[in-house]
């Protein structure tokens, strides 16, 4: 792990950039009732119900040594089981 962070302390060459990537999926989630209004005194009620909206595919490019950055995000709906040509 040492060797690794060293190599964000080397000096900056455009000629051998350091580029990180990663990639992360996020499920999408909405809510399906509003919250409660609360009384006096007690917290507000929120329901844990929810409808599932899909996922989001986030990546992330970084060269810190240059200060630059890349992020793509990119939308996947879920299918609807039972709709569409099966094959």
């Amino acid at each position: 792990m040492e060797d690794i962070l060293d190599v964000y302390h080397l000096p900056y060459d455009p000629n051998y950039p350091v580029v990180c990537m990663d990639e992360s999926c996020k499920q999408m989630i909405g809510k399906i009732r509003n919250p409660m209004p609360c009384k006096p005194g007690q917290p507000v009620r929120i329901d844990d119900e929810y409808v599932r909206n899909g996922v989001a595919e986030i990546f992330v490019e970084v060269e810190p040594l240059a200060g630059k950055r890349h992020v793509s995000i990119s939308e996947r709906r879920t299918r609807k089981i039972g709709h569409g040509k099966s094959k």
